[in-house]
């Protein structure tokens, strides 16, 4: 070990960020579109209404799933998706559960930002990527192959692997438009949504695209996936005889998360991009931060270091002050300890401006969707922006945490200053990401 005799640690000042000449000169990215399928409706806007009404999307599982001890889940109702009209018959042979949400969750979001790929030149397609990822494949699936493995070697579908890769989402995106910039997939867990967004801001930013579809989807309600969370005591199972109360966030009584299901995907536009086609911009993203616990497996830390230091590093990326965020859309996934250690953190980062920062989670509508919350949410957050309206958290019924959470849908702002808020994401394996999301300004 000779060769380390001479070796020194240098320490390096932290990094810092000057919001009058590193942010000024930097290209800003807006959200000018967004698409959603999710347990409360088959698009956005009628999600978002839902969540802003307050109801839930939660109901009591099939008897596939008896025996388990959690009997609840947010899925979406199939009969009303109707894949059938929206995609083909090889498309479905093709595409795992997760990745159709997927790609219907895009088609949306370019319908609504009123951009079509196919009025596009080859040059334009060249600056146009796709960001898209998944936190975990179909279980079921992967089952249900091994069996048929038993029964013999041709029974193996040829479609298996690629149906399970969670990077698929991203191809059939971009090949069904021609999309030839970032092909770029994340699966960071439950944090899976918001790091694709971040990292599709970076691609923008940076310049290798002008223009990025970002989000994720996630599909695997099944009974070993059901039946794998609840050994790790994950899961809800004090309100299996509720369905419309069991996810709880920040409430005493919460017992564990609710799992659900759907794709939620958002367009990024580089701002002059934007404003050159004439775009509806709904609202801007301003800044990205990610951190690592460095802890346990499924547990955060303790002292919250990890979320401290993502919402920290989201405000310095974003060059703005923790005064100026009035609105915070926790993680917040109804587990006893996860909702206390943010609700800590959320305090520390900012301090004696606490109290006027509201928060919530809208999990009490659609569950906890894994890889698919941070986007879903941030397009909540995005709506937010747009319509100046704060969705609430549901089914508290005594609030066992120190910040001032949204119970019931409220204006956000009476006056004309900028609304700015921060979207918290935090996966098993203790990797974390906040999203800094503003309404639009010149």
């Amino acid at each position: 070990m000779s060769f380390l005799k001479n070796f020194k640690i240098v320490t390096v000042a932290p990094l810092r960020y000057s919001s009058t000449s590193t942010h000024s000169h930097r290209r800003r990215v807006v959200i000018t579109g967004s698409g959603a399928v999710t347990p409360l409706a088959n698009n956005a806007a009628d999600s978002w209404r839902r969540i802003l009404a307050g109801e839930s999307a939660i109901s009591k599982l099939g008897p596939e799933f008896k025996g388990l001890p959690c009997q609840v889940a947010a899925q979406i109702p199939k009969d009303s998706l109707q894949l059938d009209k929206h995609l083909s018959k090889s498309d479905i042979k093709l595409m795992s559960p997760a990745t159709q949400l997927a790609v219907l969750a895009a088609e949306e979001a370019l319908t609504t930002g009123r951009l079509n790929p196919k009025e596009l030149s080859q040059e334009q397609k060249e600056r146009f990527g796709v960001c898209v990822g998944m936190g975990m494949f179909d279980l079921a699936e992967v089952y249900g192959t091994w069996n048929q493995l038993q029964r013999g070697y041709n029974r193996v579908s040829p479609f298996f692997v690629p149906r399970l890769l969670p990077s698929m989402a991203c191809g059939h995106i971009s090949m069904r438009h021609g999309l030839r910039g970032p092909n770029h997939s994340v699966s960071t867990a439950c944090a899976t949504g918001a790091h694709a967004l971040g990292d599709a801001m970076r691609f923008i930013r940076n310049g290798d695209a002008d223009v990025m579809l970002a989000g994720s989807g996630e599909a695997c309600i099944d009974p070993l996936s059901i039946a794998g969370f609840c050994r790790l005591r994950a899961l809800s199972t004090a309100f299996n005889d509720n369905p419309g109360v069991a996810s709880r966030p920040f409430d005493k009584s919460r017992d564990g998360f609710v799992m659900g299901e759907g794709a939620a995907v958002l367009l990024l536009e580089e701002l002059e991009h934007a404003r050159a086609r004439g775009a509806p911009i709904l609202a801007e993203l301003l800044g990205y931060g990610l951190s690592g616990d460095a802890y346990h497996i499924t547990s955060p830390s303790e002292d919250g270091t990890g979320a401290t230091l993502a919402m920290k590093r989201a405000l310095q990326d974003a060059g703005i002050k923790a005064e100026e965020v009035t609105y915070v859309n926790a993680h917040a996934t109804s587990t006893p300890t996860g909702d206390r250690i943010e609700s800590h953190a959320i305090s520390r980062v900012f301090g004696d401006h606490t109290s006027n920062v509201r928060v919530s989670s809208t999990k009490g509508a659609h569950g906890h969707l894994l890889g698919s919350s941070g986007n879903l949410e941030a397009l909540f957050v995005v709506h937010a922006c747009a319509d100046n309206q704060l969705p609430p958290s549901i089914n508290i019924e005594q609030l066992d945490v120190d910040v001032d959470v949204v119970t019931k849908s409220v204006e956000w702002s009476q006056n004309q200053s900028r609304r700015i808020a921060l979207k918290n994401s935090f996966g098993f394996g203790g990797t974390n990401a906040s999203l800094c999301i503003a309404s639009y300004s010149e």
